[in-house]
Protein backbone atom coordinates (compact mmCIF):
# COMPACT_ATOMS: atom_id res chain seq x y z
CA UNK A 1 0.00 0.00 0.00
CA UNK A 2 2.96 2.32 0.98
CA UNK A 3 4.12 1.92 -2.57
CA UNK A 4 1.05 2.64 -4.15
CA UNK A 5 0.24 6.10 -2.03
CA UNK A 6 3.80 7.04 -3.25
CA UNK A 7 2.12 7.25 -6.65
CA UNK A 8 -0.25 8.80 -5.76
CA UNK A 9 0.82 11.64 -3.84
CA UNK A 10 3.03 12.35 -7.14
CA UNK A 11 -0.23 12.29 -9.25
CA UNK A 12 -1.74 14.55 -6.95
CA UNK A 13 0.59 16.92 -6.81
CA UNK A 14 -0.17 17.73 -10.30
CA UNK A 15 -3.75 18.65 -10.19
CA UNK A 16 -3.98 20.76 -6.45
CA UNK A 17 -3.91 24.16 -6.12
CA UNK A 18 -1.36 26.21 -4.20
CA UNK A 19 -1.67 27.82 -1.45
CA UNK A 20 3.96 30.77 20.27
CA UNK A 21 4.00 28.20 22.71
CA UNK A 22 0.63 26.82 23.96
CA UNK A 23 -1.38 28.40 26.57
CA UNK A 24 -2.26 26.44 28.99
CA UNK A 25 -6.08 26.67 30.30
CA UNK A 26 -6.03 26.02 34.27
CA UNK A 27 -8.09 22.72 35.50
CA UNK A 28 -7.31 20.94 31.59
CA UNK A 29 -5.55 17.86 31.51
CA UNK A 30 -3.47 17.85 28.66
CA UNK A 31 -1.68 14.66 29.64
CA UNK A 32 -3.85 11.89 28.48
CA UNK A 33 -2.78 10.26 25.23
CA UNK A 34 0.43 11.73 25.11
CA UNK A 35 2.41 8.60 25.12
CA UNK A 36 -0.23 6.74 22.69
CA UNK A 37 1.33 5.34 19.33
CA UNK A 38 -0.37 6.68 16.28
CA UNK A 39 1.36 4.45 13.60
CA UNK A 40 0.76 0.48 13.28
CA UNK A 41 -0.54 -1.70 15.72
CA UNK A 42 1.65 -4.75 17.32
CA UNK A 43 -0.22 -7.48 18.44
CA UNK A 44 0.97 -9.79 20.67
CA UNK A 45 -1.01 -13.31 21.97
CA UNK A 46 -4.54 -14.35 20.95
CA UNK A 47 -6.65 -14.15 23.43
CA UNK A 48 -9.92 -16.28 24.55
CA UNK A 49 -12.26 -14.15 23.52
CA UNK A 50 -15.44 -14.27 26.48
CA UNK A 51 -18.16 -13.54 24.37
CA UNK A 52 -18.24 -16.93 22.29
CA UNK A 53 -21.45 -18.31 23.03
CA UNK A 54 -19.61 -21.58 24.11
CA UNK A 55 -17.97 -19.19 26.84
CA UNK A 56 -21.02 -17.00 27.47
CA UNK A 57 -22.65 -20.38 28.14
CA UNK A 58 -19.95 -22.06 30.31
CA UNK A 59 -20.38 -18.83 32.38
CA UNK A 60 -23.85 -19.02 33.16
CA UNK A 61 -24.07 -22.53 34.41
CA UNK A 62 -21.01 -21.49 36.42
CA UNK A 63 -23.25 -18.86 38.09
CA UNK A 64 -26.33 -20.43 37.76
CA UNK A 65 -26.74 -24.19 37.50
CA UNK A 66 -30.29 -24.75 38.41
CA UNK A 67 -31.23 -22.02 35.74
CA UNK A 68 -28.47 -22.86 32.87
CA UNK A 69 -31.13 -25.25 31.31
CA UNK A 70 -34.04 -23.38 31.04
CA UNK A 71 -32.31 -20.77 29.20
CA UNK A 72 -31.04 -21.65 25.60
CA UNK A 73 -28.40 -18.76 24.35
CA UNK A 74 -28.56 -18.94 20.92
CA UNK A 75 -26.09 -16.80 19.07
CA UNK A 76 -26.39 -13.41 18.43
CA UNK A 77 -23.70 -12.62 16.50
CA UNK A 78 -20.84 -13.63 14.28
CA UNK A 79 -17.02 -12.11 14.53
CA UNK A 80 -16.15 -12.38 10.90
CA UNK A 81 -13.53 -10.79 8.53
CA UNK A 82 -13.49 -9.77 4.65
CA UNK A 83 -11.09 -9.88 2.69
CA UNK A 84 -12.60 -7.19 0.07
CA UNK A 85 -11.09 -6.81 -3.61
CA UNK A 86 -11.09 -3.42 -4.61
CA UNK A 87 -12.79 -0.38 -3.54
CA UNK A 88 -16.41 -1.22 -4.74
CA UNK A 89 -15.93 -4.29 -2.05
CA UNK A 90 -14.95 -1.66 0.60
CA UNK A 91 -17.99 0.95 -0.41
CA UNK A 92 -20.10 -2.13 -0.34
CA UNK A 93 -19.50 -3.17 2.88
CA UNK A 94 -19.48 0.23 4.60
CA UNK A 95 -23.06 0.86 3.00
CA UNK A 96 -24.28 -2.43 4.64
CA UNK A 97 -23.56 -0.20 8.10
CA UNK A 98 -20.36 -2.53 9.08
CA UNK A 99 -18.59 -1.29 11.66
CA UNK A 100 -14.79 -2.14 10.05
CA UNK A 101 -11.62 -2.44 11.73
CA UNK A 102 -8.05 -3.80 10.34
CA UNK A 103 -7.00 -5.70 13.01
CA UNK A 104 -8.09 -8.55 15.24
CA UNK A 105 -10.12 -7.92 18.23
CA UNK A 106 -9.47 -10.97 19.99
CA UNK A 107 -5.68 -10.59 20.91
CA UNK A 108 -3.65 -8.40 22.96
CA UNK A 109 -2.28 -5.51 21.84
CA UNK A 110 1.21 -4.82 22.51
CA UNK A 111 1.54 -1.43 20.96
CA UNK A 112 -1.24 1.06 20.41
CA UNK A 113 -1.81 2.13 16.97
CA UNK A 114 -3.76 3.58 14.21
CA UNK A 115 -3.72 0.86 11.80
CA UNK A 116 -2.10 -2.68 10.89
CA UNK A 117 -1.90 -4.75 8.14
CA UNK A 118 -2.04 -8.38 8.08
CA UNK A 119 1.69 -9.64 6.93
CA UNK A 120 0.05 -12.50 5.28
CA UNK A 121 -1.89 -10.25 3.09
CA UNK A 122 0.69 -8.53 0.14
CA UNK A 123 1.44 -4.55 0.92
CA UNK A 124 -0.31 -3.54 -2.35
CA UNK A 125 -3.79 -5.16 -0.92
CA UNK A 126 -6.14 -4.47 1.15
CA UNK A 127 -5.72 -5.74 4.57
CA UNK A 128 -8.37 -8.11 6.25
CA UNK A 129 -11.49 -6.12 7.67
CA UNK A 130 -12.60 -7.44 11.24
CA UNK A 131 -16.50 -6.97 11.91
CA UNK A 132 -19.75 -8.05 14.17
CA UNK A 133 -22.74 -8.88 12.21
CA UNK A 134 -26.08 -10.28 13.14
CA UNK A 135 -26.21 -13.75 13.48
CA UNK A 136 -28.57 -13.67 10.40
CA UNK A 137 -26.57 -11.62 8.68
CA UNK A 138 -27.06 -11.66 4.89
CA UNK A 139 -23.06 -11.80 3.36
CA UNK A 140 -22.66 -10.10 0.10
CA UNK A 141 -20.45 -11.55 -2.54
CA UNK A 142 -16.85 -10.46 -0.51
CA UNK A 143 -14.45 -12.73 0.48
CA UNK A 144 -15.10 -13.62 3.92
CA UNK A 145 -14.75 -15.57 7.22
CA UNK A 146 -16.74 -16.67 10.09
CA UNK A 147 -14.15 -16.70 13.05
CA UNK A 148 -16.81 -17.07 16.26
CA UNK A 149 -20.59 -17.31 16.88
CA UNK A 150 -20.98 -14.49 19.84
CA UNK A 151 -23.55 -14.07 22.45
CA UNK A 152 -23.66 -10.62 23.61
CA UNK A 153 -27.22 -9.99 26.01
CA UNK A 154 -27.51 -6.82 25.17
CA UNK A 155 -28.31 -7.94 21.09
CA UNK A 156 -30.50 -10.87 22.63
CA UNK A 157 -34.29 -9.45 22.46
CA UNK A 158 -34.94 -13.17 24.54
CA UNK A 159 -32.51 -11.82 27.58
CA UNK A 160 -34.19 -8.33 27.69
CA UNK A 161 -37.84 -9.21 27.45
CA UNK A 162 -37.65 -12.80 29.91
CA UNK A 163 -37.79 -12.68 33.53
CA UNK A 164 -35.52 -15.88 34.21
CA UNK A 165 -33.76 -13.41 37.55
CA UNK A 166 -30.38 -13.51 35.98
CA UNK A 167 -27.68 -10.80 35.94
CA UNK A 168 -25.97 -10.88 32.83
CA UNK A 169 -23.38 -8.51 33.66
CA UNK A 170 -22.31 -10.82 36.07
CA UNK A 171 -22.36 -13.85 33.30
CA UNK A 172 -20.42 -11.37 31.09
CA UNK A 173 -17.97 -10.49 33.92
CA UNK A 174 -17.81 -14.91 34.77
CA UNK A 175 -16.81 -15.18 30.76
CA UNK A 176 -14.00 -13.16 31.47
CA UNK A 177 -12.91 -14.79 34.62
CA UNK A 178 -13.31 -17.92 32.81
CA UNK A 179 -11.34 -17.11 30.05
CA UNK A 180 -8.02 -15.66 31.66
CA UNK A 181 -9.46 -12.22 31.06
CA UNK A 182 -10.00 -11.29 34.41
CA UNK A 183 -7.16 -8.56 34.60
CA UNK A 184 -9.47 -6.43 32.09
CA UNK A 185 -11.94 -6.32 35.07
CA UNK A 186 -11.51 -3.31 37.11
CA UNK A 187 -11.55 -3.68 40.27
CA UNK A 188 -14.59 -1.79 41.54
CA UNK A 189 -16.36 -4.05 39.03
CA UNK A 190 -15.60 -7.20 39.82
CA UNK A 191 -19.08 -7.81 41.67
CA UNK A 192 -21.12 -4.09 40.61
CA UNK A 193 -24.23 -4.97 39.69
CA UNK A 194 -24.61 -2.31 37.43
CA UNK A 195 -21.91 -1.31 34.61
CA UNK A 196 -21.11 2.31 33.67
CA UNK A 197 -21.64 3.59 30.41
CA UNK A 198 -18.73 4.85 28.42
CA UNK A 199 -18.67 9.32 28.03
CA UNK A 200 -16.48 11.79 28.31
CA UNK A 201 -15.44 14.91 26.27
CA UNK A 202 -12.51 15.20 23.34
CA UNK A 203 -11.60 18.63 22.91
CA UNK A 204 -8.79 20.67 20.45
CA UNK A 205 -6.97 23.69 21.39
CA UNK A 206 -6.86 26.75 18.74
CA UNK A 207 -4.56 28.89 20.40
CA UNK A 208 -5.20 31.78 18.57
CA UNK A 209 -8.99 31.86 19.08
CA UNK A 210 -11.02 31.30 22.36
CA UNK A 211 -7.95 32.38 24.60
CA UNK A 212 -6.87 29.20 24.10
CA UNK A 213 -9.35 27.75 25.93
CA UNK A 214 -10.53 23.72 24.17
CA UNK A 215 -12.89 23.74 21.43
CA UNK A 216 -15.17 20.30 21.22
CA UNK A 217 -14.12 18.46 18.18
CA UNK A 218 -17.26 18.22 16.86
CA UNK A 219 -19.78 15.19 14.94
CA UNK A 220 -16.81 12.85 15.48
CA UNK A 221 -17.56 9.29 15.91
CA UNK A 222 -15.91 7.64 18.87
CA UNK A 223 -16.00 4.10 18.64
CA UNK A 224 -15.18 1.44 21.74
CA UNK A 225 -15.06 -1.83 22.34
CA UNK A 226 -14.11 -4.62 24.52
CA UNK A 227 -13.68 -7.65 22.41
CA UNK A 228 -16.30 -7.78 20.18
CA UNK A 229 -18.58 -6.43 21.66
CA UNK A 230 -18.62 -2.69 20.05
CA UNK A 231 -20.46 0.47 20.82
CA UNK A 232 -20.44 4.19 19.01
CA UNK A 233 -21.52 7.62 19.61
CA UNK A 234 -21.00 10.84 17.80
CA UNK A 235 -19.73 14.09 19.66
CA UNK A 236 -21.81 16.92 20.15
CA UNK A 237 -20.69 20.21 18.58
CA UNK A 238 -18.91 20.45 22.48
CA UNK A 239 -17.42 17.34 21.89
CA UNK A 240 -18.95 15.10 24.34
CA UNK A 241 -20.35 11.74 23.94
CA UNK A 242 -21.90 8.67 25.55
CA UNK A 243 -22.20 5.27 24.37
CA UNK A 244 -25.56 3.24 24.14
CA UNK A 245 -23.53 -0.20 25.88
CA UNK A 246 -22.44 -0.59 28.65
CA UNK A 247 -19.31 -2.18 30.05
CA UNK A 248 -17.98 -4.23 32.82
CA UNK A 249 -14.21 -4.18 31.71
CA UNK A 250 -11.28 -1.98 30.40
CA UNK A 251 -12.32 -0.80 26.75
CA UNK A 252 -10.51 0.50 23.69
CA UNK A 253 -11.29 3.67 22.33
CA UNK A 254 -10.28 5.28 19.07
CA UNK A 255 -11.49 8.62 17.13
CA UNK A 256 -13.22 7.66 13.32
CA UNK A 257 -13.11 10.49 11.44
CA UNK A 258 -16.46 9.81 9.88
CA UNK A 259 -18.52 13.04 10.73
CA UNK A 260 -22.04 13.11 11.14
CA UNK A 261 -22.29 16.22 8.58
CA UNK A 262 -21.18 13.88 6.05
CA UNK A 263 -17.56 13.80 5.24
CA UNK A 264 -15.10 11.64 6.13
CA UNK A 265 -11.09 11.96 6.55
CA UNK A 266 -9.22 9.01 5.05
CA UNK A 267 -7.44 7.58 3.94
CA UNK A 268 -6.08 5.40 6.91
CA UNK A 269 -3.71 3.06 4.82
CA UNK A 270 -6.75 1.26 3.64
CA UNK A 271 -9.46 2.04 1.18
CA UNK A 272 -11.90 3.04 3.70
CA UNK A 273 -13.34 6.70 3.66
CA UNK A 274 -12.47 7.76 7.36
CA UNK A 275 -9.02 7.37 9.68
CA UNK A 276 -8.59 6.40 12.59
CA UNK A 277 -6.82 7.46 15.37
CA UNK A 278 -6.58 5.19 18.42
CA UNK A 279 -7.32 6.86 22.11
CA UNK A 280 -6.04 3.95 23.80
CA UNK A 281 -7.25 1.42 26.48
CA UNK A 282 -9.06 2.97 29.48
CA UNK A 283 -11.98 2.78 32.34
CA UNK A 284 -15.56 1.74 31.57
CA UNK A 285 -16.87 5.14 32.33
CA UNK A 286 -15.25 6.77 29.33
CA UNK A 287 -12.55 9.10 28.25
CA UNK A 288 -11.84 12.70 27.98
CA UNK A 289 -8.85 14.04 26.38
CA UNK A 290 -7.56 17.73 24.90
CA UNK A 291 -5.27 17.60 22.30
CA UNK A 292 -3.05 20.28 21.44
CA UNK A 293 -0.42 21.04 18.90
CA UNK A 294 1.89 19.69 21.05
CA UNK A 295 0.02 16.31 20.44
CA UNK A 296 0.62 13.59 17.78
CA UNK A 297 0.41 15.44 14.60
CA UNK A 298 -1.78 13.20 12.45
CA UNK A 299 -4.50 13.16 15.89
CA UNK A 300 -4.16 17.01 16.18
CA UNK A 301 -4.91 17.75 12.19
CA UNK A 302 -7.34 15.48 11.66
CA UNK A 303 -9.17 16.95 14.37
CA UNK A 304 -8.88 20.43 13.40
CA UNK A 305 -10.08 19.45 9.60
CA UNK A 306 -12.79 17.84 11.12
CA UNK A 307 -14.11 20.61 13.22
CA UNK A 308 -13.07 23.68 10.10
CA UNK A 309 -15.21 21.03 7.87
CA UNK A 310 -17.97 20.77 10.82
CA UNK A 311 -18.35 24.45 11.00
CA UNK A 312 -18.10 25.04 7.46
CA UNK A 313 -21.11 22.83 7.10
CA UNK A 314 -22.95 24.59 10.29
CA UNK A 315 -22.44 27.72 8.17
CA UNK A 316 -24.20 26.85 5.17
CA UNK A 317 -27.82 27.22 6.06
CA UNK A 318 -30.11 29.58 5.82
CA UNK A 319 -30.03 32.16 7.96
CA UNK A 320 -26.22 31.94 8.23
CA UNK A 321 -24.31 31.99 4.65
CA UNK A 322 -26.95 30.67 2.51
CA UNK A 323 -24.89 28.57 0.19
CA UNK A 324 -25.36 24.64 -0.97
CA UNK A 325 -23.10 22.63 1.43
CA UNK A 326 -20.71 20.25 -0.45
CA UNK A 327 -22.26 17.09 -1.70
CA UNK A 328 -22.58 14.10 0.39
CA UNK A 329 -20.46 11.58 0.87
CA UNK A 330 -18.00 13.94 0.73
CA UNK A 331 -14.03 12.31 1.01
CA UNK A 332 -11.32 14.30 2.45
CA UNK A 333 -7.79 12.86 1.96
CA UNK A 334 -4.61 14.94 4.28
CA UNK A 335 -1.01 14.66 3.31
CA UNK A 336 1.80 15.03 5.27
CA UNK A 337 4.47 15.77 2.63
CA UNK A 338 2.44 17.74 0.34
CA UNK A 339 2.02 21.63 0.69
CA UNK A 340 -0.13 21.74 -1.97
CA UNK A 341 -4.01 21.36 -1.68
CA UNK A 342 -6.86 20.56 -4.12
CA UNK A 343 -10.87 19.57 -5.14
CA UNK A 344 -10.68 17.15 -7.38
CA UNK A 345 -14.10 15.69 -6.63
CA UNK A 346 -13.15 12.46 -7.69
CA UNK A 347 -15.62 10.91 -5.82
CA UNK A 348 -18.51 12.72 -6.59
CA UNK A 349 -18.48 11.75 -10.70
CA UNK A 350 -15.30 14.33 -12.48
CA UNK A 351 -13.77 13.13 -15.48
CA UNK A 352 -9.83 11.73 -15.55
CA UNK A 353 -10.32 10.70 -19.15
CA UNK A 354 -8.01 12.88 -21.30
CA UNK A 355 -5.17 13.14 -23.53
CA UNK A 356 -3.81 15.47 -21.60
CA UNK A 357 -4.01 13.84 -18.52
CA UNK A 358 -3.32 10.47 -19.44
CA UNK A 359 -0.04 11.65 -21.48
CA UNK A 360 1.46 13.49 -18.20
CA UNK A 361 0.23 10.96 -15.49
CA UNK A 362 0.16 7.78 -16.98
CA UNK A 363 -0.03 4.91 -14.38
CA UNK A 364 -0.95 7.03 -12.31
CA UNK A 365 -4.20 8.15 -13.65
CA UNK A 366 -5.48 4.64 -13.21
CA UNK A 367 -4.17 5.07 -9.32
CA UNK A 368 -6.18 8.09 -8.45
CA UNK A 369 -9.48 6.70 -10.47
CA UNK A 370 -9.35 3.58 -7.81
CA UNK A 371 -9.22 5.85 -4.50
CA UNK A 372 -11.22 8.58 -5.59
CA UNK A 373 -10.90 11.25 -3.13
CA UNK A 374 -12.53 14.90 -3.63
CA UNK A 375 -10.81 16.92 -1.45
CA UNK A 376 -7.00 16.51 -1.23
CA UNK A 377 -5.38 18.77 1.79
CA UNK A 378 -1.36 18.93 1.57
CA UNK A 379 -0.93 20.13 5.32
CA UNK A 380 3.04 20.03 5.33
CA UNK A 381 4.11 23.03 7.23
CA UNK A 382 0.72 23.91 8.63
CA UNK A 383 1.14 23.53 12.28
CA UNK A 384 -1.07 25.67 13.21
CA UNK A 385 -5.17 25.36 14.16
CA UNK A 386 -5.53 28.51 11.62
CA UNK A 387 -3.27 28.02 9.22
CA UNK A 388 -5.41 24.38 8.63
CA UNK A 389 -8.72 25.91 9.20
CA UNK A 390 -8.07 28.33 5.82
CA UNK A 391 -6.93 25.93 3.72
CA UNK A 392 -9.69 23.82 4.34
CA UNK A 393 -12.43 26.26 3.94
CA UNK A 394 -10.61 27.21 0.92
CA UNK A 395 -11.36 23.74 -0.76
CA UNK A 396 -14.50 23.64 1.30
CA UNK A 397 -15.76 26.22 -0.99
CA UNK A 398 -14.72 24.86 -3.73
CA UNK A 399 -17.05 22.35 -3.32
CA UNK A 400 -20.33 23.99 -2.66
CA UNK A 401 -19.40 25.43 -6.22
CA UNK A 402 -19.09 21.88 -7.71
CA UNK A 403 -22.86 21.69 -5.75
CA UNK A 404 -23.74 24.82 -7.71
CA UNK A 405 -21.63 24.22 -11.27
CA UNK A 406 -21.84 20.67 -11.84
CA UNK A 407 -19.36 18.12 -13.06
CA UNK A 408 -19.20 19.43 -16.61
CA UNK A 409 -18.02 23.03 -15.23
CA UNK A 410 -15.71 20.86 -12.70
CA UNK A 411 -13.79 18.82 -15.58
CA UNK A 412 -12.90 22.05 -17.60
CA UNK A 413 -11.99 23.17 -14.40
CA UNK A 414 -9.95 20.52 -13.65
CA UNK A 415 -8.52 20.30 -16.92
CA UNK A 416 -7.03 24.20 -17.14
CA UNK A 417 -5.42 23.44 -14.07
CA UNK A 418 -3.53 20.46 -15.67
CA UNK A 419 -2.63 22.40 -18.98
CA UNK A 420 -1.63 25.55 -16.72
CA UNK A 421 0.70 23.23 -14.64
CA UNK A 422 1.86 21.69 -18.03
CA UNK A 423 2.60 24.95 -20.16
CA UNK A 424 3.49 27.01 -17.02
CA UNK A 425 5.96 24.67 -15.74
CA UNK A 426 4.29 24.43 -12.36
CA UNK A 427 2.85 27.76 -12.34
CA UNK A 428 -1.16 26.18 -10.90
CA UNK A 429 -3.44 29.17 -12.16
CA UNK A 430 -1.59 29.71 -15.68
CA UNK A 431 -1.42 33.60 -16.25
CA UNK A 432 -5.10 33.86 -17.15
CA UNK A 433 -4.86 32.86 -21.07
CA UNK A 434 -6.08 30.16 -22.72
CA UNK A 435 -9.70 27.87 -23.06
CA UNK A 436 -11.00 27.75 -19.67
CA UNK A 437 -8.71 30.84 -17.80
CA UNK A 438 -12.26 31.72 -16.87
CA UNK A 439 -14.00 28.68 -15.24
CA UNK A 440 -10.39 29.11 -13.01
CA UNK A 441 -11.05 32.95 -12.62
CA UNK A 442 -14.29 32.45 -11.14
CA UNK A 443 -13.73 29.41 -9.20
CA UNK A 444 -10.63 30.82 -7.59
CA UNK A 445 -11.62 34.24 -6.77
CA UNK A 446 -14.87 32.49 -5.05
CA UNK A 447 -12.76 29.98 -2.90
CA UNK A 448 -10.36 33.02 -1.87
CA UNK A 449 -13.10 34.88 -0.84
CA UNK A 450 -14.76 32.25 1.10
CA UNK A 451 -11.69 31.18 2.66
CA UNK A 452 -10.98 35.06 3.56
CA UNK A 453 -14.42 35.54 5.09
CA UNK A 454 -14.22 32.12 7.21
CA UNK A 455 -11.13 33.39 8.52
CA UNK A 456 -12.38 36.93 9.38
CA UNK A 457 -15.19 35.56 11.28
CA UNK A 458 -13.26 33.47 13.63
CA UNK A 459 -10.27 35.04 14.04
CA UNK A 460 -11.37 38.59 13.79
CA UNK A 461 -9.50 41.60 12.47
CA UNK A 462 -9.35 42.84 8.96
CA UNK A 463 -10.36 41.19 5.83
CA UNK A 464 -7.42 38.74 5.10
CA UNK A 465 -6.32 39.44 1.45
CA UNK A 466 -5.91 35.81 0.25
CA UNK A 467 -5.63 35.11 -3.23
CA UNK A 468 -4.86 39.01 -4.16
CA UNK A 469 -1.58 38.26 -5.65
CA UNK A 470 -2.52 35.98 -8.94
CA UNK A 471 -4.57 37.84 -12.24
CA UNK A 472 -7.96 37.02 -10.65
CA UNK A 473 -9.39 39.46 -7.99
CA UNK A 474 -11.14 37.80 -5.17
CA UNK A 475 -11.33 41.73 -4.29
CA UNK A 476 -14.35 41.81 -6.18
CA UNK A 477 -16.55 39.64 -3.89
CA UNK A 478 -14.95 40.54 -1.00
CA UNK A 479 -15.97 44.46 -2.00
CA UNK A 480 -19.78 43.64 -2.33
CA UNK A 481 -19.61 41.70 0.92
CA UNK A 482 -18.27 44.88 2.42
CA UNK A 483 -21.37 46.50 0.40
CA UNK A 484 -24.25 44.71 1.24
CA UNK A 485 -24.50 42.31 -1.00
CA UNK A 486 -24.64 38.84 1.12
CA UNK A 487 -22.76 36.14 0.85
CA UNK A 488 -25.89 33.78 -0.16
CA UNK A 489 -26.74 36.48 -3.12
CA UNK A 490 -23.17 36.13 -4.55
CA UNK A 491 -23.24 32.00 -4.39
CA UNK A 492 -26.84 32.02 -6.16
CA UNK A 493 -25.57 33.11 -9.61
CA UNK A 494 -22.31 30.56 -9.32
CA UNK A 495 -24.00 28.24 -11.96
CA UNK A 496 -22.47 26.30 -14.99
CA UNK A 497 -22.65 29.49 -17.37
CA UNK A 498 -20.46 32.18 -15.11
CA UNK A 499 -17.25 30.80 -16.71
CA UNK A 500 -15.89 33.98 -16.59
CA UNK A 501 -15.21 37.38 -14.84
CA UNK A 502 -17.78 39.11 -17.13
CA UNK A 503 -20.57 36.49 -17.00
CA UNK A 504 -20.16 36.69 -13.51
CA UNK A 505 -20.79 40.17 -13.59
CA UNK A 506 -24.07 39.76 -15.93
CA UNK A 507 -25.31 37.57 -13.78
CA UNK A 508 -25.61 39.75 -10.84
CA UNK A 509 -26.89 42.39 -12.67
CA UNK A 510 -29.79 40.27 -14.18
CA UNK A 511 -30.61 38.43 -10.68
CA UNK A 512 -29.94 41.69 -8.51
CA UNK A 513 -31.15 45.20 -10.47
CA UNK A 514 -31.03 47.16 -7.62
CA UNK A 515 -27.95 47.05 -6.46
CA UNK A 516 -26.81 47.74 -10.09
CA UNK A 517 -24.33 50.88 -8.73
CA UNK A 518 -22.36 48.34 -6.78
CA UNK A 519 -21.77 46.13 -9.09
CA UNK A 520 -21.10 48.49 -11.58
CA UNK A 521 -18.32 50.22 -9.61
CA UNK A 522 -16.54 47.25 -8.26
CA UNK A 523 -16.73 45.30 -11.98
CA UNK A 524 -14.94 48.74 -12.96
CA UNK A 525 -12.50 49.17 -10.03
CA UNK A 526 -11.08 45.01 -11.05
CA UNK A 527 -11.15 45.18 -15.04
Amino acid sequence: MRGRMTLILLALALVSCSKEDMHHVRDINYDYGRDLKHEKIVLGNRLDNPYKTENMARALKSLYPTKADRVELKSTDLYVRFLPADQGQCDLLESMGLQLVDHPVDYDIVVEGDWYHDPSVPEGDVTWQYAVVPADFQFPDVNYEIIDECYISENDPVSKSADYGIDWDAVERESYVLTGNSSMIPDQLTKASSRPVPSGRITVVDRHANGAKPFGVSGVMVVCNSFVKFSTAYTDRDGYYSMEKAFSTDVRYRLVFKNEKGFGIGLNLILLPASVSTLGKAGPEGVTMTITEDSDEKLFKRCVVNNAAYDYYSRCVTGDMGIAAPPSDLRIWLFYNLEASSAVMLHHGTILESDLIGKYLGIYTDLIRVFLPDITLGVKGKDSYRDLYDTTCHELAHASHFTKAGRDFWNRYIFYIMASYVATSGKMYGDGTGEDAGVCEVGEMWAYYLESKMYKDRYGGDFPSYGISFWFYPQIFRYMDERGVSTSEMFSVLGPDVTSKAALKTALLTAYPNKRTIIEQVFGRYR
